[in-house]
């Protein structure tokens, strides 16, 4: 799915290629208005449009078989589940309605971490939530920031938000719209995305789950060790379930893959996240993540019953 997204995204490339190739210049207005290259352009504009509509066709084939399927982690219920587990491995707490206006610099490369999943300012992530945030709400506390977030993505930097930026951020999380605003942009990004492929690949509540820790930690990256980039590795040494493959072991080489992605960003990285939690769950055969949950995260011990 997202080789095919990319490879979509391309086209319109080529074809505005071609319209520039195609424009008269003094020198040869003739060449360029010939019947061959129109012939040739309409060709091109014809074969965008039908990848279009190919692309199109096929995502509303997806989004009437997952309306077929079960809620999984989309029931009210299981997000909750989901949102206390993930506080665990983010927050060392299963309240996660308390990290709206958690921020700090961890010290990783990603510039200060912020909020209810972790926005980074060198992710991008953080930047595109207070841009849509500020469209919505032009007066807000962050809005003069924004300069200075698009100068530091992709960076550790922190020129331009300190020191005021930490402090605006925790009193704007005080506002109700803004916490809403950092739910919509969770869903949007990682919640979302992770569960509607989880589906797509045949997999039940715990694998959409995994998906979903897994995009959150990694980020929706095509890199090796980006979460689609762990999937494609994944889906090299497993088949999922939607191709006949057992959900298990699916999942099993998904986690392994997902485990040396993190040491492979660093080797004292703790993977406990993994270890004794969700491989816990999968070893117990849990495969719906049906509580009552025990789990271990850091060497604490949680339970939802």
């Amino acid at each position: 799915m997202k080789k095919a997204a990319l490879l979509f995204a391309a086209v319109p490339v080529v074809v505005t290629a071609a319209v520039y190739l195609l424009t008269p210049t003094d020198s040869d207005a003739s060449a360029a208005q010939s019947p061959t290259a129109i012939q040739q352009l309409a060709r091109d504009q014809a074969k965008a449009k039908a990848e279009r509509d190919a692309d199109a066709a096929e995502r509303a084939a997806d989004d009437k078989a997952i309306a077929a399927l079960p809620a999984g982690l989309a029931a009210s219920d299981k997000r909750e589940l989901a949102q206390q587990i993930v506080a665990t491995a983010e927050y060392s707490t299963l309240n996660w309605r308390g990290s709206y206006g958690y921020i700090e610099d961890l010290k990783d490369g990603q510039g200060y971490t912020a909020g209810v999943i972790g926005f980074c300012t060198g992710t991008h992530d953080l930047r595109v939530l207070v841009e849509n945030y500020t469209k919505a709400h032009p007066d807000n506390g962050l809005a003069e920031y924004l300069p200075a977030l698009r100068e530091v993505d992709g960076t550790d930097s922190h020129e331009g938000l300190d020191p005021g930026f930490t402090a605006a951020w925790q009193e704007e999380a005080k506002v109700p719209a803004f916490r809403a605003a950092q739910n919509r942009e969770r869903d949007r990004v990682y919640f979302e995305p992770a569960v509607r492929l989880a589906k797509l690949d045949g997999l039940g509540t715990l694998g959409q789950f995994i998906y979903y820790d897994a995009m959150v930690l990694h980020g929706p990256d095509t890199d090796p060790n980006g979460f689609y980039g762990m999937r494609e590795r994944a889906l090299a040494k497993v088949d999922p379930p939607s191709e006949g493959g057992s959900e298990e072991k699916y999942l099993g080489a998904f986690l392994d893959v997902r485990r040396a992605a993190m040491k492979a960003r660093k080797t004292d990285t703790d993977t406990t996240r993994i270890d004794t939690a969700q491989r816990r769950f999968l070893d117990s055969g849990n495969l719906s993540l049906t509580a009552p949950l025990q789990w271990q995260v850091y060497g604490e011990t949680y339970r939802v019953p």
